[in-house]
């Protein structure tokens, strides 16, 4: 099992959580994945991370397909892999009705095919054998409609970009977990449950049936996202997990049509999401929240002591996840004791990354320092970065980027921090 750190969205103000990310690297975790939905998005702030890390790599949990054309998500994740060193991984998927037509103005249509079709484009395109050419329900490349000039003619990418570069898909319902075992290289399960598991299996072996990879079952990466809240009052620990089970489960759709209510439904909880669903649509949020089982919370999340029973990270592994996402849970106050502790997760047993990862309640993290020109990168405690390679300051106005090759030398004077900015610490880290 690999460990990677799921940052979530951003509130009202765009932050990134940039030591925590840090520190994730330092301790071996594979990944950091940011997410979007209709505020800030996924690919900027995984830009600013890849600049300010060395070797973990940069997913996306998801880009929304209806927000870029398959063009257009393929060109960006062929610049940040390449920026990057070859870190990217490009985790996309569909989002919801509510999103995709009440933000993006795009119709929700067919799901299933425009994702097939999507990912064909997309791959198409990292490929990079032939000028794109598509043809198909959704998707037209060059454009050929009634409105079309004709001067369109097939491209081929100008970037050579990686042709085995990872496509994850999010997916929740049986198709959608089928196409996903079918086309994409891994799956980005939510409210994931290492006991439920035998519910998806016969979805995932039906898509690995329909896949031309004869290996596919052996490669595939199953990669869901688990908060984690550390506290010595696991009901305390279980509240900040309530609030996402009963917007997802409540909030996230319409009535009669919501993916994750759903999916509480086939974990056996059908009559809890029915209140869920009703409290929340009514606009009685904290009933919502309170009726969220913690059953079902002990079932998607670790809550809890450090050094408590650690079966559920086994489970998760003998279930059938290969990386686990460990959401820096955002809180409403510290938990009862007074204090958070600074380490939320460990793995137990056949784990290729140990590790730990930086706990809740989410920090603001501070603006990295500003860097004199011709200075090495680096700071206390991190590793080089490799050969050619270089670091864009934490705070680009009047700060100029330093290079592997640049011998050490005293620089223009530093340039003086806005009054707002505040300076980090170093962790040693």
């Amino acid at each position: 099992m690999r460990l990677g750190l799921a940052l979530g969205y951003t509130g009202a103000r765009a932050h990134v959580e940039v030591q925590a990310v840090q520190d994730a690297e330092r301790l071996g975790y594979h990944s950091v994945w940011t997410a979007e939905a209709y505020g800030s998005d996924a690919v900027v702030p995984l830009a600013w991370l890849g600049a300010l890390t060395y070797r973990i790599h940069l997913g996306t949990a998801i880009l929304q397909m209806a927000a870029r054309t398959p063009a257009m998500t393929a060109m960006t994740a062929m610049t940040l892999d390449a920026l990057s060193g070859g870190r990217a991984l490009l985790g996309v998927g569909v989002s919801g009705p509510q999103v995709v037509e009440g933000w993006h103005g795009q119709p929700f249509g067919k799901p299933l095919g425009r994702t097939r079709e999507y990912v064909s484009i997309v791959r198409q395109i990292l490929a990079r054998e032939r000028p794109v050419e598509h043809a198909g329900e959704h998707y037209q490349i060059p454009y050929r409609g009634p409105d079309a000039t004709g001067l369109g003619k097939p491209l081929r990418s100008i970037v050579h970009g990686r042709a085995d570069l990872p496509i994850y898909l999010a997916a929740i319902g049986p198709k959608n977990v089928a196409l996903a075992a079918e086309i994409a290289d891994g799956w980005l399960p939510v409210f994931f449950s290492p006991a439920r598991m035998g519910a998806f299996r016969p979805a995932l072996a039906e898509g690995f049936g329909r896949s031309s990879a004869p290996d596919k079952r052996e490669r595939f990466d199953v990669a869901p996202m688990t908060p984690v809240i550390v506290g010595r009052d696991v009901d305390a620990c279980r509240a900040q997990v309530k609030p996402r089970v009963a917007l997802y489960v409540g909030g996230m759709g319409a009535r009669g049509h919501n993916f994750y209510f759903d999916l509480a439904c086939r974990y056996g909880y059908e009559a809890e999401a029915v209140r869920i669903q009703e409290f929340y649509l009514g606009g009685r949020r904290p009933e919502a929240e309170a009726a969220a089982p913690d059953a079902l919370v002990d079932e998607v999340a670790l809550c809890g002591p450090l050094g408590a029973d650690p079966g559920p990270p086994r489970s998760l592994a003998r279930g059938g996840g290969d990386d686990a996402h460990l959401r820096d849970q955002p809180g409403r106050g510290d938990p009862p004791d007074g204090r958070v502790d600074p380490v939320t997760a460990r793995v137990h047993g056949p784990a290729r990354h140990r590790g730990s990862l930086i706990g809740a309640p989410r920090r603001r993290a501070r603006s990295p320092p500003l860097r004199r020109a011709g200075a090495l990168p680096g700071s206390r405690g991190r590793p080089r970065p490799p050969r050619g390679a270089f670091r864009a300051c934490g705070r680009p106005p009047g700060c100029v980027p330093a290079r592997r090759s640049s011998p050490p030398g005293p620089g223009p004077a530093r340039p003086s921090p806005a009054p707002s900015a505040r300076r980090s610490r170093d962790s040693g880290g």
